[in-house]
């Protein structure tokens, strides 16, 4: 799990691959060379490195996740937290409410987040 990481540019692959999941091979060149303007190779190239990292399977020329967008973003956050500020949340968000202020909405949200996992959702 270490490698299971992405650019910006292979993200904005792998977002192509989650919105139009299971697709061919060959029609997620065709997005790519639309969205990203990439030639074919450059596709089966990122497809076969984000394979590799056992993020998506290529099975049969058919392309599909076996990790959802939603859990690999997860992942990926609390990756973030444990190795910039040793897996502390509050220290996270301090960090980042030094910087921008929350809005109302986003303080309601994240009470929402803080009662549902005290109630035991």
């Amino acid at each position: 799990m270490s490698d299971m990481q992405m650019g910006a540019v292979e993200s904005k692959f792998a977002d192509i691959i989650w919105e139009h999941e299971p697709l061919s091979s060959s029609e997620l060149a065709k997005y790519a060379e639309q969205v990203l303007q990439w030639k074919k190779t450059t596709s089966y190239t990122v497809l076969k490195r984000l394979c590799d990292k056992g993020i998506f399977k290529n099975e049969k020329g058919t392309v599909s996740s076996i990790i959802a967008r939603d859990d690999f973003y997860s992942m990926q956050s609390k990756r973030f937290v444990d190795d910039t500020f040793c897996g502390s949340l509050p220290a996270f968000l301090a960090a980042f409410t030094s910087q921008k202020k929350l809005s109302a909405d986003e303080v309601a949200q994240l009470r929402k987040m803080v009662e549902d996992y005290e109630g035991g959702e």
